[in-house]
């Protein structure tokens, strides 16, 4: 499939498939997901009240294709150090949306401007182990737009074929130790880099909602 035609396809499916509104808290229609989903024990579930996020699932066209990109956190930050992940943060009072959030987290990280951001339409809310209701949004990104990566929050970036994202085979079920439990999560290896757990989860969650 060409570029064009797999960028015809991304925007058909989002139109077809994503919400461009996100569900409002408590409604039932909004399937929360999360690393629990490949346990059978609830204890996994993560306790309320949850702390509120988002996060933009950034595609870049290139000349070869339709690139994601990921972020490479600081390693001194409190939450997730050092993980790779998608631009994004908490919601703060003055985000209108989640997609305000996400976009504001993705110009103070990596300096992208909103103007350059096409959105796409919401994933379901991603629920971590550590209490944060993620919420995710897909955007298309102008790949003329420069990055300027803000030290304190982002250490580097990386982009990785949406085509090989969504290549069921790439992705793995690991499992490791985690207060006590054994805990199963998602993983993805993409060259030197290691795509595991929330962000992991949300690339799974996107191959689900764009092919159902």
């Amino acid at each position: 499939m060409s570029r064009d035609d797999a960028l015809d396809d991304l925007i058909a499916r989002a139109s077809a498939h994503l919400s461009a509104d996100p569900p409002e808290p408590g409604d039932p229609t909004s399937n929360p997901r999360g690393d629990h989903d490949l346990d059978s024990d609830d204890a996994f579930v993560p306790p309320g009240p949850h702390r509120q996020a988002a996060v933009l699932v950034p595609v870049v066209p290139r000349d070869d294709g339709l690139g994601v990109l990921f972020t490479l956190r600081a390693a001194h930050l409190r939450d997730h150090s050092g993980q790779i992940a998608f631009p994004g943060g908490k919601i703060d009072p003055a985000d209108a949306t989640p997609a305000d959030a996400a976009l504001r987290e993705a110009h103070e990280e990596v300096g992208l401007d909103a103007a350059a951001i096409r959105l796409l339409g919401y994933l379901d809310p991603y629920l971590s182990a550590t209490g944060f209701l993620v919420m995710p949004v897909l955007g298309l990104v102008d790949p003329a737009a420069p990055l300027r990566l803000n030290p304190d929050e982002v250490a580097d970036t990386f982009e990785a074929p949406l085509a090989y994202l969504l290549d069921r085979s790439r992705r793995r079920i690991e499992s490791g130790t985690w207060r006590g439990r054994t805990r199963r999560y998602y993983a993805i290896s993409y060259g030197p880099h290691r795509i595991w757990g929330v962000t992991a989860g949300i690339v799974n969650n996107l191959h689900e909602r764009l092919f159902p």
